[in-house]
């Protein structure tokens, strides 16, 4: 048996990696506290609930959905733009429900990259955004994201030799891991870059609504010509608390949104029609859950800020997200640093070197955990630097 070479060339997806070390360590029957998944730990609305619930004894759900998902859903997602960002949307050419974002990001390379291509690609970032560009046979090109320059990316120190072998260019704000924001002088400055260069933009955007401090993030689809030149991938997940349903959309450039449809329409059978009716009540029904998980995340982050930065980990409020970007003491690599708060703590984070080189010096902490294991990890985060001081 042989497999494709194509695999060697992936690392192990972050996450599972992590979620095996704490498995291990709760099985020596520690109690780990971990700051590490993004996945938030309210559950889903019951209004939301009730509408599965009452879906899933209908008939016409139960066998195949349509890859392209209700036109019903679709106008949903219009109105849910139109009404949060002013942005009009064709709900039959431009929008297209995915299984989760995460789906139709890794979809989009087969779209676009071919044995040669380059994918301009964020470091630190996501990982999937350079996963699925060496699944497509392409070459990932890294963008740091430095701290000096809010951890937006340098459009004019891309050599010019990359950019013209670029297809992709991918954005993701309100940013994960660093929690950095851009605004729409930003995204006008992509829509610039990509026109010149003659290539795509794909932002990765489920954080929009995961604000702060009364901040509204923009949409990339606001700038100017945005909807010329690319698409904006968003999902239910974070927003609704619907991580488990798997359920997110894409929407912006018809031809890209059809090209996507024609991949998927190969590969999957869409998404189960109980689950998108779910999603439509979600979108048209009340929005208060949002600012209602919102406040407590502020909460949350407010507390865990003002603890580590008293025990000297550098950290910045972040305006959106539900992540904190933390650089670590001088001398220690993110995966060192990991790995002692894990042994001498009990606390588990996330190495900042899993989104990329430039991610080394970082940790990043999640606040999607109940209150009372964020006060005893912020316990344990004190105690433990006292023992080290």
């Amino acid at each position: 048996m042989q497999l494709a070479n194509r695999l060697n060339e992936l690392p192990p997806y972050l996450f599972v990696d992590i979620k095996k070390k704490i498995a291990a360590r709760q099985a020596m029957g520690e109690d780990i506290i971990s700051f590490t998944i993004g996945d938030p730990d309210s559950p889903t609305p019951p209004h939301i609930i009730e509408g599965i619930c009452k879906e899933v004894y209908n008939p016409a759900n139960h066998r195949y959905p349509e890859t392209g998902g209700l036109l019903e859903l679709r106008q949903a997602i219009a109105l849910w733009y139109e009404r949060r960002f002013g942005v009009i949307l064709n709900s039959d050419e431009e929008i297209l429900p995915l299984i989760g974002s995460k789906e139709g990001i890794g979809h989009m390379a087969l779209c676009f990259i071919e044995h040669g291509d380059v994918a301009l690609v964020p470091d630190p970032g996501y990982p999937v955004y350079f996963t699925s560009t060496i699944m497509a046979g392409g070459t990932p090109h890294f963008m740091p994201l430095k701290e000096e320059n809010d951890f937006l990316p340098d459009f004019a120190a891309i050599p010019e030799r990359i950019a013209r072998k670029a297809k992709l260019l991918w954005l993701n704000y309100p940013n994960n891991p660093t929690g950095a924001i851009a605004d729409l002088d930003f995204f006008e400055n992509a829509v610039h870059f990509a026109r010149h260069h003659d290539l795509a933009v794909c932002h990765d955007a489920p954080y929009t609504e995961v604000a702060f401090d009364g901040y509204k993030p923009p949409s990339f689809m606001q700038a100017p010509g945005a909807k010329e030149v690319g698409v904006e991938f968003h999902s239910l997940s974070k927003t609704y608390r619907m991580t488990g349903w798997r359920i997110g959309m894409v929407v912006g450039n018809a031809q890209m949104i059809d090209a996507l449809f024609r991949v998927k329409s190969n590969l999957d059978s869409g998404i189960p029609q109980a689950i998108q009716q779910a999603a439509i009540k979600a979108l048209r029904g009340s929005q208060d859950c949002i600012a209602e998980y919102n406040g407590v995340l502020q909460q949350r982050r407010d507390k865990l800020i003002k603890a580590l930065n008293e025990i000297g980990l550098k950290a910045k409020t972040p305006k959106a997200a539900f992540y904190i970007w933390a650089k670590i003491p001088e001398g220690y690599t993110s995966i060192g640093f990991t790995e002692k708060l894990l042994d001498e703590a009990g606390i588990a984070v996330t190495p900042g070197i899993g989104y990329g080189k430039e991610g080394d010096g970082y940790i990043r902490f999640s606040l999607t955990l109940a209150d009372d294991r964020l006060d005893e990890g912020i316990n344990r985060l004190s105690t433990w630097r006292g023992r080290n001081r």
